[in-house]
């Protein structure tokens, strides 16, 4: 096998990814000496029964085991675990879905429907930011909901402490269209441009920053369409850079796989793992899921830096600077990257979507537009000022 690790001098590019290297590393196996606590392994998955489980994660020697055995999973293994009966008792998820139920009819009403990342708008219902909207709608059900040992230790395996939570509820009624196979958040976010011009140690870098997880609200049979897994996928080095083409897309729908969710259960899986939401072709089963998405607590700067009084003071003189010629355009986008905030998120979705792409318009992108269209001073503050109330919480 050739070796995977550096392309193009210190970076990935999708025309060097290898789809017979891809092939050979998805075609690994899950021994169970691998999962000593797993109750099963179903096509290469390790399923951990969390009733028996439980208990366990009590003491703080057999937790620090169970979070190793899912750490190497997540690593190297199949990427990917599942928690039977994460919640042992489902009723507070049906409180859950209750207000999630109301929240998607209000919100539907006001605005016709969301935007999806990987797949079309009306396919499904979507809930941004479902973490802080259960906590505003009933904090006793909230605090029911996460006081979850399991889903705790699943994200500390991962993340270590101190990790950051939020949460997006889709809701895929009988009909809706699977998703295109992914990666997801960081990397999996960026257009394919802006992911190449990151080098190779970043994309490494990148899945560990964040842990992907869904709670079951419903019973999900396959018919359903429950995410479709491709185990082991995580460790193909490149595959940020690999995802998008249809040669690796069209392996990953003939070798990924399925499992049916229980009410109650709850998936976790590394966010380098290509997958994709299943096409639910029942007749009657509304599939919800609670998506949680994690956050390591070191994606975070030192300081705070008011970068939009930044950008507004630097806008003169940047224009200035460009009509003179006194500077090339790299040294501009060098000032701008120096000045304003170059990152979509974090990001209210609601208000701010990914219209005609996966992430919405940055600081930075929106300095560097100001400067092609001429912006005034005046319009440029306006224009930062609806970006940040676009992005509050």
């Amino acid at each position: 096998m050739k070796d995977q690790t550096i392309a193009q001098g210190g970076y990935f590019d999708p025309d060097g990814c290898d789809l017979s290297e891809f092939s050979a590393i998805i075609g690994q196996s899950t021994e169970a000496a691998e999962v000593p606590h797993a109750a099963d392994v179903q096509m290469n998955i390790p399923l951990y029964d969390m009733d028996a489980l439980r208990p366990a994660l009590e003491d703080a020697g057999s937790r620090r085991a169970i979070m190793a055995e899912w750490a190497h999973v997540f690593l190297k293994g199949a990427g990917i675990v599942v928690l039977r009966g994460a919640y042992a008792d489902t009723g507070v998820l049906d409180e859950a879905t209750a207000i999630y139920d109301q929240i998607i009819s209000t919100e539907k009403a006001a605005t016709g429907g969301k935007a999806d990342h990987f797949a079309a708008s009306g396919a499904n219902d979507r809930i941004w930011n479902s973490l802080q909207k259960l906590c505003d709608a009933s904090p006793d059900v909230f605090l029911r909901y996460f006081a979850n040992t399991s889903i705790a230790a699943a994200c500390e395996a991962w993340l270590g402490p101190n990790y950051q939570m939020s949460a997006q509820v889709n809701l895929v009624h009988p009909g809706g269209a699977a998703q295109q196979a992914h990666r997801d958040y960081h990397l999996g976010f960026q257009t394919a441009e802006l992911s190449a011009a990151y080098p190779a140690h970043v994309h490494d870098l990148s899945p560990a920053l964040t842990l992907q997880g869904a709670v079951a609200h419903c019973d999900m049979p396959i018919e359903s369409g429950p995410t479709k897994l491709l185990p082991f996928s995580q460790t193909y080095r490149a595959g940020y850079a690999a995802w998008r083409r249809a040669d690796f897309r069209a392996l990953f729908e003939e070798r990924c796989v399925q499992l049916p969710l229980a009410k109650g259960d709850a998936l976790f899986f590394n966010p380098a793992v290509f997958h994709a939401a299943g096409a639910n072709t029942s007749s009657g089963i509304h599939r919800m899921a609670n998506l949680l998405q994690v956050s390591s607590a070191f994606g975070r700067a030192m300081e705070t830096i008011d970068r939009r009084g930044m950008s507004l003071a630097l806008y003169p003189v940047a224009q200035a600077a460009q009509a003179a010629g006194s500077l090339t355009d790299s040294e501009l986008d060098a000032a701008i990257g120096a000045c304003a905030e170059g990152y979509s998120f974090p990001t209210n979705l609601d208000r701010d979507p990914p219209v005609g792409g996966l992430a919405p318009e940055t600081q930075a992108a929106l300095f560097k537009r100001a400067l092609r269209e001429g912006m005034s001073q005046s319009d440029f503050a306006a224009a930062l000022a609806a970006l940040a109330d676009k992005q509050r919480a």
